[in-house]
């Protein structure tokens, strides 16, 4: 009788451990129930903003980041008074382009679009936002690109609407993932904004 009960007490020990060796196999191959980590990115350290004076031969002056650094664009196509503001840090560059108006305003305005427009095929959306400082005779257009794929999120002209027009574009020398870029490009739109407001024409 000792050893019947014996084997009865092996068995149902037996029993449980098959049970719960079978819940652990299962619980191992439920792949349908696997929820993956959402994907993390480095976390980037955005310096202090601090902004100095761009004073030149330029028709034109504004206030800029002592973090970033302004070099004369060398492109072969580069006219005068054309300029790069250089992000080191985070391989940015907005580039800074110059049109003497005479008669072509309208045309120049329309440049300005058919560029914004060339981004669309990558774009979520393009929110534009009118620039109107008449203290300084400064009057444009802000626009915003949206997209995770987009080469250039950030682009803007201002005008005196008289004789001179400039034109900005914000970009990065990595392949566009603006969801991992997205604190920096957010911390040099607020630059550029203060860029903007900061801007001024040199009277001829």
């Amino acid at each position: 009788l000792f050893i019947e009960r014996r084997l009865m007490k092996n068995i149902r020990l037996f029993s449980l451990l098959c049970i719960i060796l079978a819940v652990f196999l299962f619980s191992c191959n439920g792949d349908s129930d696997y929820i993956p980590k959402p994907k993390g990115y480095f976390r980037i350290d955005l310096p202090k903003k601090e902004y100095r004076l761009f004073d030149s031969t330029c028709p034109y002056t504004f206030e800029y980041p002592k973090y970033a650094r302004i070099i004369p664009d060398t492109f072969i196509s580069a006219e005068p008074f054309w300029i790069n503001i250089d992000y080191p840090k985070f391989k940015g560059r907005v580039h800074i382009s110059y049109k003497f108006v005479k008669d072509n305003l309208s045309r120049y305005a329309e440049d300005a679009y058919n560029l914004v427009m060339k981004h669309i095929s990558k774009a979520n959306n393009i929110d534009e936002k009118r620039i109107d400082i008449p203290e300084n005779k400064v009057y444009g257009i802000i626009y915003t690109i949206e997209g995770t794929g987009a080469a250039s999120t950030y682009q803007f002209f201002v005008t005196d609407s008289i004789s001179n027009f400039v034109r900005g574009a914000l970009y990065f020398n990595v392949t566009p993932n603006n969801d991992s870029l997205a604190p920096v490009i957010d911390f040099i739109k607020t630059d550029m904004e203060y860029l903007i407001k900061s801007f001024k024409w040199k009277k001829n």
